[in-house]
């Protein structure tokens, strides 16, 4: 049985990867794709001839070098274009022995395959027509993905729903780019085949589907990226005692003397689907001490760094008047706060009571650990992410696309102003090709070498 390689921009080499972290464990996958990959499998095979053997089937045998057993593998074929690169595909599972491994590679490598690099499978099968760019960029999404939001989103990328919606986008603006280099074709018969008034209209519906896209970033940014969330107070507030309780393990230091915590401590978790990053600072109080006085100045820091504040306080040494105070000069870019009262088991029912006004307040026991689930609940209701859809709405994770999203808010922009002045309609044109270009660059459609080198370079290698 023979193999065709029937698209035009499959590779003429033959890469290989292990695909799997390094490390032992009880099996390792090493996988190869290109023209080559099955005979060069076959060449170190025992076992079935795979030159002879169906598409996605598995096979039972042994890795030889020179007639030396190296391994028993199980070798999965996918043969182009059903594959994930549409080339001919083998993956190897062994042992996952460091040096067996290793063996494998080398072997191959002596056979005339050549180490893939970062991110190669799936540029290959971008460059083959598997998917587009932001799907590709979702492969990367998913493999990072660390909550169940965040799989969710990168799964319906991949899968190609934020494409579409580009696509569509992209097909009515080149209908109308269209009728308009037509209309440059009878430029002496003054006539016109782009309706002016329609024109805007779409550029009218274009823009606000774009800003519904930007938009989705702030979420798209936490679900992707977690949320960088400061606990701030005065010394012995318990901010030390309250990272530990929502770890559930003692990371920080905690002691009745003032200023235990010098530096930051950084962890994170998973609450209601979104990863939050607590970070731990130093008490804000005036101090000589200089190394206690650097930890506050880089408490400063981190806050203006955040995407959220929890502010605890001692509940039975703070008014309400004095939080009100504290709030004010802590935040003053406005910055998603939520309000902690901590030791509440040692507070009278008056002094609870003295802080009913204050809004979405939060009344805690660290130590107890006493309504821990109803601050992780306010927690994941600050981020606002109770409207969220991610079946239906389409959501922007990635900076890469925001930044073509806004280029091309901007030309069409110039389209709405061209058309408002009555301008030629070859300037029209131009400014649509600019609009056209910056969407087809989230797809791919419009690339160049240096945006796919630094797109795939961030993959691992294997993928």
């Amino acid at each position: 049985m023979s193999y065709t390689l029937i698209n035009p921009h499959l590779h003429t080499d033959t890469i290989v990867a292990v695909a799997t972290a390094s490390g032992t464990g009880a099996i390792a996958v090493i996988r190869l794709s290109g023209p080559e990959a099955i005979t060069l499998t076959n060449s170190v095979f025992k076992g079935k001839d795979l030159s002879l053997q169906a598409s996605h089937t598995i096979h039972f045998g042994t890795i030889r070098d020179e007639g030396k057993i190296v391994d028993e593998v199980l070798v999965s074929l996918f043969v182009a274009p059903h594959s994930y690169t549409k080339e001919n595909v083998v993956e190897i599972s062994c042992h996952g022995s460091d040096f067996i491994v290793q063996q494998i590679v080398k072997l191959l490598l002596k056979k005339g395959a050549r180490l893939a690099n970062a991110g190669e499978f799936t540029k290959r099968a971008f460059l083959n027509g598997q998917f587009d760019l932001a799907q590709a960029e979702a492969v990367a999404d998913l493999i990072a993905s660390d909550s169940a939001l965040s799989h969710e989103v990168a799964m319906k990328q991949m899968r190609g729903g934020f494409s579409q919606e580009i696509k569509r986008l992209r097909a009515e603006l080149v209908h109308f780019a269209s009728m308009i280099e037509l209309e440059l074709d009878f430029g002496e018969e003054d006539v016109e085949f782009a309706d002016r008034d329609q024109l805007r209209s779409l550029i009218l519906n274009i823009q606000q589907i774009i800003r519904e896209l930007l938009k989705s970033f702030e979420l798209g940014n936490v679900i992707k990226n977690g949320v960088p969330t400061v606990i701030v107070g005065k010394p012995n507030a318990g901010k030390s005692t309250l990272l530990n309780k929502l770890l559930n393990e003692e990371k920080a230091i905690v002691s009745d003397v003032p200023g235990t915590t010098r530096d930051f401590i950084e962890d994170e978790i998973n609450m209601g689907g979104v990863t939050f990053r607590f970070i731990d600072t130093a008490g804000l109080r005036e101090t000589t001490d200089k190394v206690e006085a650097i930890g506050v100045e880089r408490t400063m820091q981190k806050l203006s760094q955040s995407s959220l504040i929890i502010y605890l306080f001692d509940i039975t040494d703070t008014t309400p008047e004095e939080l009100q105070s504290e709030l004010e000069v802590l935040n003053p870019k406005k910055l998603p706060f939520l309000p902690v009262a901590n030791k509440i088991d040692q507070a009278t029912p008056e002094k609870l009571a003295s802080f009913a006004g204050i809004d979405g307040l939060v009344q805690i026991s660290a130590a107890e650990g006493a309504h821990m689930e109803d601050l992780k609940q306010a927690l994941v209701d600050k981020v606002n992410l109770g409207k969220l859809n991610t079946q239906q709405q389409t959501i922007v994770t990635n900076l890469r696309h925001v930044d073509s999203l806004n280029k091309t808010y901007e030309a069409l922009d110039d389209v709405l102003n061209g058309v408002a002045l009555g301008m030629s309609g070859d300037l029209v044109a131009a400014d649509i090709r600019r609009a056209l270009y910056s969407l087809g660059e989230i797809t791919g459609e419009i690339t160049t070498d240096d945006l796919l080198d630094n797109i795939f370079t961030k993959f691992c290698i294997g993928k």
